[in-house]
């Protein structure tokens, strides 16, 4: 009887634990009303701004939305030609001009701009690894924003502390994160 009860306040105990992984700010997101994603055929990535791994997390957001299967992704190659013959800087912003000339020439309906930051974090003895984004898809021809959202991810786990697991890494936390963020698309 006393094995049964311990059991049960261990595994009640760990629930709680477990429970209390990490203090994760919830995603925010947007669609336009009315807005209906489904009808863009193809979109173009622009570069997102941010620390050096931005230029990285924009070739993840390129495989996530090819796999996804909901866009058909323009090369990367033909925006930054285009980007460089407007001489136009990665990052800076686009007025509504430049992006109809760009959907045009490169026969898209929307782009994705995106930002991201890492940041190192310390809670007491462990490091972890926290990454917030944010990302909106533009109509070329009128330039209004019809999604964004905003999240952030964090390699911090009370469990994983706990229990000596090693944090999750920056591609996983990611990828989680871009997985998290394109998923409000289809809501």
């Amino acid at each position: 009887m006393y094995s049964k009860i311990m059991k049960t306040i261990l595994i009640l105990t760990l629930m709680a634990m477990l429970g209390c992984t990490s203090s994760r700010v919830p995603t925010q997101s947007f669609v336009r009303e009315g807005a209906n994603l489904s009808l863009l055929q193809t979109i173009a990535v622009l570069p997102f701004e941010g620390s050096g791994r931005a230029p990285r997390v924009r070739e993840l957001a390129m495989t996530q939305l090819l796999a996804s299967g909901f866009f058909d992704v323009v090369d990367k190659g033909l925006v930054d030609v285009f980007l460089q013959q407007e001489t136009l800087t990665p990052g800076a912003p686009i007025d509504e001009f430049t992006l109809r000339r760009l959907g045009e020439s490169l026969g898209v309906q929307a782009v994705l701009l995106g930002s991201m930051e890492q940041v190192n974090q310390s809670r007491g003895s462990a490091g972890f690894l926290e990454i917030t984004m944010t990302m909106r898809l533009l109509k070329c021809d009128t330039g209004e924003v019809i999604w964004q959202a905003s999240g952030m991810a964090s390699g911090y786990s009370l469990a994983d502390r706990l229990f000596g697991f090693a944090p999750k890494d920056t591609f996983d936390i990611t990828m989680d994160l871009l997985d998290e963020l394109f998923a409000t698309m289809q809501q």
